[in-house]
């Protein structure tokens, strides 16, 4: 038998739904060119692949930042050799269901600051916007170009034992990773070429052009002006924005690059002030502007919220958008659906418990060790317990936490959620690694358009069901299948 054979019939799927294969030695159908060219290469050749892959990454600079992290500020970011392969029609199911996802969530977004029905109507209870921490009361009325609340959207979908796609969470804000997925596409072209040309495998790397055309999409003046406002070199996404911006041919500036005058934006230039029309943030609300939101903030534009209420500039994402991905709300989504579209959701959310309700509280105090507690505004993998992994002593303070602030936590079920075989470098063997996706949504006021694929997050730590790169998580290439 070959090495290279071994190695595939060794590997367990374990009692989780496994993306590669429908049982020990079998994999699925549209895996099945892949399993081939595994077996061809063996070990040694795929331990090749992996440092070509590795050196490419290093030499691109391809790399995220750990904050607090002992081992240095920069770090080459994880990527595993195997890719996730989604199927057509498979894809279709996803994309109608992010579609309506995002619809609905930007005429709330819509209802929030104007007019506010759908907490008159008690769909949402008004108490949990009111006590939201991104909710941003003082842009009541505010009006956005083509009522495009949320330009660009990162929406987390894990996949259940069963095998059924459920959303994990909505990241509405300055949602990152998408330069990862582009990287990883070239990169896997470079170190697979037979296994990708066997495939009819979507393109992605038109992103940056599709985002630049979002972005003009939403200014009404002709011929805007685009620029990625970044916090700077130190920002753990510091690589992305300089990346996309690069890509979109658009400008890259800090705050101290930007002036507001008459409520215009300009940025200095060597040429003088140039005005701005749109301003790709990505920075969070409350460091854009030291006059309306954090007075000791240096990395925002005084006067920037002036010249955005004059509608002298377009944000992308709008201000307030925030309040649409706490995690408390998140439980509403299929009903906020309902309400503005009159559909059922596509794609279901996972059970969700919250602690401001009495009952659900109780409950969430009595099985925390069975459950996973969460920070309604918290990300990165920060502010969550995990309760059959964690210790008792943990587990204690969470349950102080909670008592204490109930309107900041919620609870959910665990997920055991899919695995997909990863390649191991040290052993030069397959391991099974929990993933999940997040695909980037582009909304310009008109249309939407789902980048085919997306980000497949990797809990690279054996057991872990964290895939988040700050906790130790890595990425894979994630292939979209076309028409066959």
């Amino acid at each position: 038998m070959p090495e290279s054979a071994t190695m595939l019939q060794q590997y367990v799927p374990g009692d989780f739904y496994d993306e590669m294969f429908s049982e020990p030695g079998v994999p699925r159908e549209h895996y099945k060119v892949v399993a081939e060219f595994l077996d061809r290469f063996g070990p040694v050749e795929l331990a090749n692949r992996a440092r070509q892959a590795r050196i490419a990454f290093l030499t691109r600079g391809i790399t995220f930042a750990v904050y607090g992290s002992d081992e240095g500020t920069e770090k080459i970011f994880p990527f595993d050799l195997i890719p996730r392969i989604i199927p057509h029609t498979e894809w279709q199911v996803l994309e109608s269901g992010l579609k309506q996802r995002l619809l609905a969530l930007n005429l709330f977004l819509k209802d929030l600051y104007n007019g506010q029905k759908i907490l008159l109507d008690k769909v949402v209870p008004r108490h949990l916007i009111e006590s939201a921490s991104q909710f941003r009361p003082q842009f009541m009325g505010m009006k956005v170009p083509k009522d495009a609340y949320v330009q660009i959207c990162g929406t987390d979908l894990i996949r259940d034992r069963g095998g059924e796609y459920r959303v994990l969470e909505d990241n509405l804000r300055v949602p990152s990773g998408v330069s990862y997925v582009l990287e990883n596409r070239r990169i896997m072209k470079q170190v697979f070429p037979l296994i990708f040309a066997n495939y009819p495998v979507r393109p992605v790397l038109d992103y940056p052009l599709r985002l630049l055309q979002t972005l003009r999409g939403v200014s009404p003046r002709p011929d805007p002006t685009v620029v990625v406002l970044t916090p700077g070199v130190y920002n753990s996404a510091y690589f992305e924005h300089a990346f996309l911006a690069l890509q979109m041919g658009a400008e890259l500036v800090e705050g101290r690059d930007l002036v507001v005058e008459n409520d215009r934006v300009f940025a200095k230039t060597v040429n003088g002030l140039q005005p701005v029309d749109v301003i790709y943030r990505r920075i969070d609300d409350d460091y854009l502007d030291p006059e309306v939101f954090r007075k000791d903030s240096v990395l925002g534009v005084p006067g920037l919220m002036r010249a955005y209420r004059a509608g002298n500039v377009v944000l992308a994402n709008t201000v307030g958008t925030g309040v649409a991905d706490d995690k408390v709300i998140y439980k509403y989504v299929p009903e906020i659906i309902r309400y503005y579209l009159g559909e059922e959701a596509i794609l279901k959310n996972v059970d969700t418990y919250l602690a401001e309700d009495a009952s659900e509280c109780s409950y969430i105090l009595e099985h925390m060790e069975e459950l996973v507690v969460k920070e309604a505004d918290n990300s990165g993998g920060y502010g969550m317990l995990i309760g059959p992994k964690a210790t008792q002593a943990e587990v204690e303070e969470f349950r102080g936490r909670v008592r204490a602030h109930p309107r900041n936590y919620l609870a959910q079920p665990v997920v055991n959620f899919s695995r997909h075989p990863t390649y191991s470098e040290d052993n030069h063997n397959l391991y099974g690694c929990h993933i999940d996706l997040r695909p980037y949504i582009l909304n310009n006021g008109e249309d939407i358009w789902v980048l085919p694929g997306g980000l497949t997050r990797v809990a690279l730590r054996p057991g872990s069901l964290v895939v988040n790169s700050s906790q130790g998580g890595g990425s894979k290439d994630t292939w979209v299948l076309g028409k066959s």
